[in-house]
């Protein structure tokens, strides 16, 4: 209560919670704290604030421990309640703040059980993406969801960008050789579209890393990025401008079911057709090739970060110069995925966060250097993966570097292409298994098991404990 004097404390939630717990009428607890009824129902409805000489009275009175009173939110806090405001299903509500903090201190007892429904609701959502997952259905998508899936479905394999994106470079190249790409393009865009590039303090960009402003003609780019980022950032720009006609109708040809997906859609599309400027498709894929898909020599000879080489890996398609059937997942260190992208099987389910058995999670131990592993997928097929961090794009003062991770992984058949395979027995390899998302995965035991499996009742034994802290029933071990 050491805020009592320096500011006013409007309890009334709290005090009328307290009164009904204790089964006190108003006039009864006026009396027993001296003062009247009606200064009392002036308090309760946060009319007057609370006096330090009536909180000791209180606390003299009925035994309360004054803490509790002094508290922000109750049981269910303001940010608990800001969380759950925030989930899609309210849009379009935008609960004001002052409603959320009114709601958690004057009545505790509803916003708790607010708290409570909107869990459960949320689990059962979960667990029925779970379960349709399971059974190989399509439950309902978010924009986001129907894009991952639209691109996912065309094996992240776009022929009509790669052939853009070779003759742009190729255009690039002519006009001025032998320069980097930055210098290359900024002069294209100046030149043909009359359009500057400019770098701008964080300061000033705020939330934004890039932002086109049209009246004036500029592409406006945040000291924060990166050289590979920025390039990235102009490469986008340069595709936008000469292709836009192109990239809306590929993406209106993807049939999209509103116009946030379609806008979405033309993004992705728009990532593609950059990526291919930044790496033409026949150069890249013969410089993986020839240095067996080393990373740095990869980046080195495009200028491009490891998550854009490995982001271009998984679209090596072409029918007449295929590369290594990539898969590639990000994850940030709370396990969150940002990024599914294969060019061929994918061994991970749509739903849920990856096996904390694979190695993509413990990159975060070694910044910046690449781990290695093979693991097994419960189908028994065999996975060549290796992983390492990156920072996020365009961090700030509250980001920790290192903060993402990437893993990029083939078939085990293709792992003796890779030079991060050399020295391997790739017929007779050490293997982790692993599964997809716990609620999914059927292996026991397994330590890490953080959920039972959704269609396994659990086995509860009073005489045994397991390794795993989720035994079930109907296991073939």
């Amino acid at each position: 209560m050491d805020a009592v004097p320096d500011r006013k404390l409007f309890l009334g939630g709290r005090l009328k919670r307290l009164r009904r717990e204790l089964s006190l009428t108003q006039t009864a607890m006026a009396a027993d704290l001296g003062v009247s009824p009606s200064y009392l129902n002036h308090i309760e409805r946060n009319q007057r604030p609370v006096s330090a000489q009536l909180l000791l009275r209180l606390a003299a009175a009925y035994d309360v421990d004054l803490r509790t009173l002094g508290q922000t939110g109750g049981p269910a806090s303001e940010a608990e309640l800001a969380e759950a405001f925030a989930d899609p299903i309210f849009q379009g509500l935008a609960v004001p703040r002052h409603e959320i903090i009114q709601l958690a201190e004057d009545q505790p007892a509803a916003a708790d059980a607010l708290l409570r429904l909107y869990r459960a609701f949320a689990d059962r959502r979960t667990r029925d993406r779970a379960e349709t997952d399971a059974l190989g259905g399509q439950g309902e998508d978010s924009p986001a969801d129907w894009v991952r899936e639209y691109v996912q479905a065309r094996r992240n394999h776009f022929p009509e960008l790669d052939a853009l994106g070779e003759a742009l470079s190729d255009a690039l190249e002519a006009e001025t050789p032998g320069e980097a790409f930055e210098t290359r393009a900024r002069a294209r865009l100046l030149s043909r579209h009359g359009l500057t590039v400019r770098t701008l303090p964080a300061e000033v960009m705020v939330e934004w890393t890039r932002r086109y402003d049209p009246h004036r003609k500029r592409l406006l780019l945040s000291e924060t990025l990166g050289a590979s980022s920025r390039a990235f950032a102009v490469a986008w720009q340069l595709a936008l401008t000469e292709h836009g006609a192109e990239l809306a109708a590929l993406a209106d040809a993807a049939a999209p079911p509103d116009e946030t997906t379609r806008r979405l859609v033309r993004i992705s599309l728009t990532n593609t057709l950059a990526a291919a400027i930044l790496m033409p498709y026949a150069a890249f894929q013969r410089a993986a090739e020839e240095t067996a898909y080393d990373m740095a020599r990869l980046q080195a000879r495009f200028g491009v970060g490891f998550e854009q080489a490995a982001h271009r890996l998984t679209t090596l398609s072409r029918p007449t110069a295929r590369g290594v059937p990539f898969f590639l997942m990000r994850v940030d260190q709370a396990g969150n995925i940002s990024k599914r992208f294969a060019s061929g099987a994918f061994p991970f389910s749509r739903f849920g966060g990856a096996c904390p058995r694979w190695r993509l999670h413990s990159a975060f131990r070694t910044p910046g250097k690449i781990v290695t592993q093979i693991i097994e997928t419960p189908d028994e097929s065999r996975w060549f993966t290796l992983a390492r961090t990156v920072d996020r794009q365009g961090h700030d003062a509250f980001t920790e570097g290192h903060d993402l991770a990437i893993g990029l992984g083939c078939e085990l058949k293709h792992a003796h292409r890779l030079i991060y395979a050399r020295g391997l027995d790739l017929r007779a390899p050490e293997v982790t298994p692993i599964g997809p998302a716990c609620r999914l995965c059927h292996r026991h035991p397994c330590a890490e098991r953080a959920a039972p499996p959704v269609d396994r009742p659990l086995a509860v034994d009073d005489w045994a404990k397991s390794v795993s802290p989720w035994p079930f029933a109907g296991r073939t071990d």
